[in-house]
């Protein structure tokens, strides 16, 4: 079931989350709403926060050729970070059409729990290492923009509010 994007500026987006403890329906339910939401929307990763959910859950697919390569991360936390940094242009589902140039550590290590409750770990690198710590920011209370310099933000975040009145009127 598609559920609905949270648009900056929310308290919730702000606001660290609570781990997962156990692997309940809800949380596997969770997991498949936010992977067909990602989808639909269309995007390459998304943070249970940005649907309302304030747990450590996020899902990913940042394949662009062949068969999708759906990712659901239970928990994740960065345990190494290169020193070496990459720029990608980020944009965000909570704050539509709006991007900017974001340095992040080029690769980053990534242990979470899967969906059987099972420890993972692996190195991401590229596009997957950029999106892997945007979600996780997400899971912290943490923005992209957050990097951005204060009037880009604020000029940014006016933008959003603008865009969240016309879509209640419109509503």
């Amino acid at each position: 079931m598609k559920r609905p994007i949270l648009i900056h500026p929310d308290p919730r987006l702000k606001k660290p989350c609570e781990p997962v403890g156990a692997i309940t329906p809800e949380i596997v339910t969770l997991a498949a709403d936010m992977l067909e939401t990602m989808y639909d929307a269309p995007g390459i990763g998304l943070a249970a926060p940005q649907v309302g959910v304030m747990q450590r859950v996020l899902v990913m697919d940042c394949a662009k050729e062949g068969p999708p390569e759906p990712m659901v991360l239970l928990n994740p936390r960065v345990t190494w970070a290169s020193e070496d940094l990459s720029s990608y242009e980020e944009g965000c589902l909570s704050i539509p059409d709006q991007y900017a140039e974001v340095k992040r550590p080029a690769r980053v290590q990534v242990v979470w729990m899967d969906m059987d409750g099972q420890t993972q770990e692996r190195e991401f690198e590229g596009l997957w290492a950029t999106c892997v710590q945007h979600e996780i920011d997400h899971l912290d209370g943490k923005l992209f923009i957050d990097y951005l310099g204060p009037l880009k933000r604020q000029m940014i975040t006016r933008k959003m509010e603008k865009l969240k009145r016309e879509r209640a009127r419109a509503g």
